[in-house]
């Protein structure tokens, strides 16, 4: 048997409560759905990268955590120019990095987190003024997409492991791959060959 409030509008107060308390669980629901995927997403923030020896050779795959750090983190690890680059996705000017003229044997690796990204038997003389690369040492090791900055179309490319910005890969390098991974050399680290990582 329903009780019955004998106040006037019992009633509607009642309706507006239980409209308020089925509001209330459908938004705790709804922050519930959008909390778990950001949850699953953290929990898989990680990256398989396949690690190298100072002489280049692959150690194999390993799955690593990614490199999240704050802005004032970045700031205090890098140089202006690197963090420009690596986490603004700037652009050295050409011809004006460490690295676009260095024929010497060894790895590049990623100035922020040290990942092994090209190997110097890969690099090429592009006259582009930067650092050129038919190939990255490993495929896992870096991440293409796409950027549309400055009207036009063009493939960026950044680490795998703490997303730096590292530069852009086109379709006019030499064989075998006809890749040119243009780089910046504030995006690198460059190691001797032997040397220590």
């Amino acid at each position: 048997m329903k009780r019955i409030d004998p106040r006037p509008g019992a009633d509607r107060c009642d309706a507006g409560r239980r409209r308020f308390v089925a509001s209330a669980a459908v938004s705790a629901l709804a922050l519930a759905a959008s909390v778990a995927p950001r949850a699953r997403a953290a929990a898989a923030e990680d990256a398989l990268i396949e690690e190298f020896s100072p002489a280049g050779a692959s150690l194999g795959a390993k799955r690593v955590p990614k490199i999240v750090k704050s802005e004032a983190q970045w700031r205090a690890q890098l140089s202006p120019e690197a963090y420009e680059v690596t986490r603004e996705a700037g652009t050295e000017r050409a011809f004006t990095g460490a690295y676009w003229n260095q024929h010497a044997s060894g790895l590049y690796r990623c100035v922020c987190c040290d990942t092994a990204l090209f190997d110097s038997q890969t690099k090429f003389e592009s006259g582009t003024g930067w650092p050129s690369f038919w190939q990255p040492i490993a495929k896992s090791n870096v991440v293409e997409s796409v950027d549309r900055s400055f009207g036009f179309t063009r493939t960026a490319v950044s680490c795998a492991r703490c997303d730096a910005h590292l530069g852009h890969v086109f379709d006019d390098g030499p064989k075998p791959t006809g890749l040119r991974y243009c780089m910046n050399s504030a995006a690198l680290r460059f190691v001797p060959r032997g040397g220590p990582a």
